[in-house]
């Protein structure tokens, strides 16, 4: 397990490079804009609501840019990630845009340890990170550890049965992958990244499946009530080279696919006051 959460940090510690770039994240533009938030959040804000003057703790944040949009929207955010280049990076975000927020360094199963007794009363995790992740269930454990009473917690996420499709086929959905949780990881080397252009060094990733019931399953067996879940047709990303990005910025499978299989999914979660 450390050689794949070792390829895994190198990996994203090369992509923060990338992803700071204009034709990434554009993370400067964010910087001098102090109206801008991410497309990320402006989906997610939708289905949470206001979140001013709550306590906001994002898990794998990256280089920040959601969870300082989220600040932005009135939250007093703390993120967390493995990443020493994305924390970094964070920092500088934070400073530069005169955005406060807290970055903290740790890897996710670690972070009860990195954030002793802490508590919030929202925990989010956006789109494309717990396929980074062996264990659902001591992931959930986790999550839970950090909702506050009468708390909520929410993710949204590529759909397990898109992470089955193989992309080497593009005429047709052919399922490749496992859609359940595996001991041993699914590995790929990519010299890109999803955002931004630039060349990657360590090009070897490791990911996990998890199906939507072992997810829905860890989080009630931490303590948490489902209250929401939905599936959805469009992705932040092209998932699959069939799909098509539409004017809002999202992907879409073609007509003939788009309702023969879920893109992405959202859940949320509470924990219910003494």
């Amino acid at each position: 397990m450390d050689e794949y959460r070792a390829a895994n940090r190198a990996n994203w510690d090369d992509r923060v490079a990338v992803h700071w770039q204009p034709d990434g994240y554009d993370a400067d533009g964010f910087i001098v804009d102090p109206t801008r938030i991410s497309g990320v959040v402006r989906w997610d804000a939708e289905a949470l609501g206001d979140v001013s003057g709550k306590r906001l703790l994002h898990l794998q944040c990256h280089f920040g840019m959601d969870t300082l949009s989220w600040a932005r929207l009135g939250a007093e955010v703390t993120g967390v990630d493995f990443s020493e280049e994305a924390i970094t990076a964070a920092r500088r975000m934070s400073a530069e845009s005169g955005t406060p927020g807290r970055f903290v360094l740790s890897e996710l199963y670690a972070s009860p340890e990195a954030l002793p007794g802490e508590m919030f009363d929202v925990v989010y995790t956006g789109v494309g990170a717990i396929n980074w992740l062996p264990d659902i269930a001591a992931w959930a454990r986790v999550v839970a550890g950090f909702v506050a009473p009468g708390g909520t917690f929410y993710i949204r996420e590529g759909h397990p049965v898109l992470w089955t499709v193989d992309w080497d086929v593009v005429d047709r959905l052919v399922l490749r992958f496992p859609y359940f949780e595996t001991v041993d990881p699914v590995a790929g080397d990519e010299d890109s990244t999803y955002a931004g252009s630039g060349t990657l060094e360590h090009q070897r990733t490791y990911e996990w499946n998890h199906g939507l019931g072992e997810i829905f399953t860890a989080l009630t067996d931490a303590g948490l009530r489902v209250v929401r879940l939905a599936e959805h047709r469009e992705l932040d990303w092209q998932g699959h080279p069939m799909m098509v990005e539409g004017e809002d910025g999202l992907w879409r499978f073609p007509p003939e696919f788009v309702d023969r299989i879920p893109a992405m999914y959202t859940m949320m979660a509470t924990r219910e006051a003494p």
